[in-house]
């Protein structure tokens, strides 16, 4: 029902992109529907109690004061403390509870969305700016709970509030209430009119916040340039740029739902007004009595409020919708590999076949054509080429952030299509020139591929990659944390930490693709002798510029014209 009446809110041409979002949406609620009917009970008793207290109010006036009967003016008024006690109790119980279930569905939303972007591509991140990803992930998610759980639920005790108010009002003068529901049509033409132009200005202002994230996502981590080539106030200008952007946009929505809201409210409060005046005049001729005219006001205030919260749930339903739109725009991104549903198991031996191998990026000239190469079980394999010649593609394609569009990459025998995506990338590690360090402990980044590895272990591959001066050096050794992105580690050390990492992944596969770069020749020649002698029953693809790092290898392989040719050994 919620989600019928939510695609009829939703005016947009695409009818059933609309109703799969709204079904996406709603599997995150049905888990918590005990939950949730929970306290609609609660807010049914807690507007039980409320409006229970204008109608004391009548009788503590007219049966209590006017009939001059105090004992019962304090039986009355012991009871509308007592209902406002038992208010304000179950206000705050509500409140506890609503607050625990907004946040568990704001972090199952986030946590679905964040699983759905780790399984695309290399490419798509390639495509996109940090800075909106993030702003999806955080801005849009969080709009689309605060919806889901915070304004829904708020309409759905305004609807209850709203019915029993009105329900009062008709038993006090049902001539009133219909001078009070007069208006109600002209409020929904209003809405209308006015749903395009609050989703337009919505859609402009969640761009300009990606535009800012964006920008802090560029900059930040690159604070040490910008300050070495004094563009300091350069950027602050841009980002000031960007800041009076948002600001404009968000003045411009405030200004929009301002309106959107304001002429309702208004013409309800015109209503609530007239209303007043003739029961005034009414209880001026003595034709009705003035407890009642204090709780048909009290009423008809209660249900203004109501009212007005359902005028709001229209403007944010409207906000929603972008942010779903901008949501569901990711989950419509397909990955462009899948682990198939019955994986062959990962055979013990690395032999690599390549047969035919065919690969050209979207819109780009192919990088790998009817590539054939085999790879013997342990061997040490130099790849040479000019950049951009398609060694990273290739060794993507090994790691199979990408499928072959021709011929078969073959692994131990078995392709490697046929096998568990996750336990394919375990066993195939890459040390690359840009090593990965997250902020925690030396253990931690240490175990990251492997994180149920026991302490023995993670001691003994630091002690194989030749980590112990780094270890002992550390105020807590291998519980020292690295900091951000282990900014004070040198390149060597940063070095021996991947190659630890990797002896740890006990791959079948490991490949360097320009893993010592950034280190001189001398820490070259070190890091090359521990990879030989810690993994030389594994097979090793070294990729690089330097004729030094190539030197000794088995076997040459040079990538040129999107043919990958074989090198006698000893020429680089």
């Amino acid at each position: 029902m919620i989600q019928r009446l939510l695609s009829r809110l939703i005016e947009h041409q695409d009818r059933p992109a609309v109703q799969d979002a709204l079904h996406w949406l709603y599997g995150f609620i049905r888990p918590h529907r005990l939950a949730i009917a929970g306290l609609l009970g609660l807010s049914m008793c807690a507007t039980a109690l409320v409006l229970v207290q204008p109608w004391l109010t009548k009788l503590l006036i007219d049966d209590g004061l006017l009939a001059k009967d105090f004992p019962k003016l304090a039986l009355i008024a012991g009871l509308m403390i007592l209902a406002g006690i038992l208010g304000t109790l179950l206000s705050g119980l509500n409140r506890y509870l609503h607050t625990r279930l907004s946040g568990r569905i704001l972090f199952a939303l986030r946590d679905a969305l964040y699983r759905h972007l780790q399984r695309l591509s290399p490419s798509f991140y390639g495509q996109r700016r940090l800075g909106d990803l993030m702003s999806r992930l955080d801005g849009d998610v969080a709009e689309i709970q605060r919806f889901a759980v915070d304004s829904l639920f708020s309409a759905v005790s305004s609807v209850i509030g709203l019915v029993c108010a009105l329900g009062m009002l008709l038993m006090l003068s049902w001539q009133l209430s219909l001078l009070a529901l007069l208006l109600i049509p002209l409020d929904v033409l209003w809405l209308r009119w006015m749903r395009r132009k609050v989703e337009r200005e919505v859609r402009q202002l969640r761009e300009r916040s990606a535009d800012v994230s964006s920008f802090l996502v560029e900059t930040l981590p690159a604070m040490k340039f910008i300050q070495s080539a004094g563009q300091q106030q350069r950027e602050a200008r841009r980002l000031d740029g960007l800041g009076q952007g948002y600001m404009s946009q968000l003045l411009r929505l405030q200004v929009t739902e301002f309106f959107t809201q304001a002429v309702p409210g208004t013409l309800t409060s015109l209503s609530r007004a007239c209303a007043f005046l003739v029961g005034g005049y009414w209880v001026v001729q003595g034709t009705w009595q003035l407890g009642a005219l204090i709780a048909f006001s009290t009423y008809l205030g209660m249900a203004v409020g109501p009212v007005q919260s359902l005028l709001g749930l229209y403007v944010a339903v409207q906000r929603m919708s972008v942010s779903l739109g901008r949501v569901m725009e990711l989950r419509g991104v397909a990955p462009e590999v899948e682990s198939p549903q019955q994986a062959t198991p990962m055979p013990a031996r690395g032999d690599l076949h390549l047969h035919g191998v065919c690969f050209a990026h979207p819109g780009r000239p192919p990088l790998l054509q009817q590539v054939d190469a085999h790879i013997p079980h342990g061997c040490k394999v130099a790849l040479s080429g000019m950049s951009g010649a398609g060694k990273s593609t290739l060794i993507d394609l090994l790691q199979r952030f990408y499928d072959p569009q021709a011929g078969q990459i073959l692994l131990g025998g078995v392709d490697l299509r046929e096998l568990d995506l996750q336990a394919l990338r375990q066993r195939v590690a890459v040390v690359s020139q840009d090593i990965v360090l997250f902020r925690g402990s030396l253990a931690d980044n240490l175990a990251y591929s492997v994180p149920d590895a026991s302490r023995e272990a993670i001691a003994e591959v630091a002690r194989l990659a030749r980590l112990d001066s780094l270890i002992a050096s550390l105020p807590e050794g291998l519980d020292s944390p690295l900091g951000e992105r282990g900014q004070q580690l040198s390149g060597g050390q940063k070095q021996r930490i991947a190659i630890a990492r990797a002896l740890l992944q006990n791959p079948l596969l490991l490949v360097l693709d320009e893993a010592t770069s950034q280190v001189d020749e001398d820490t070259e020649r070190e890091v090359i002798a521990a990879i030989d002698q810690l993994f030389a029953d594994r097979t090793r693809i070294l990729v690089s510029h330097r004729p030094s790092t190539l030197a000794n290898a088995d076997l040459h392989l040079v990538l040129q014209d999107g043919q990958l040719r074989e090198r006698e050994a000893g020429h680089v």
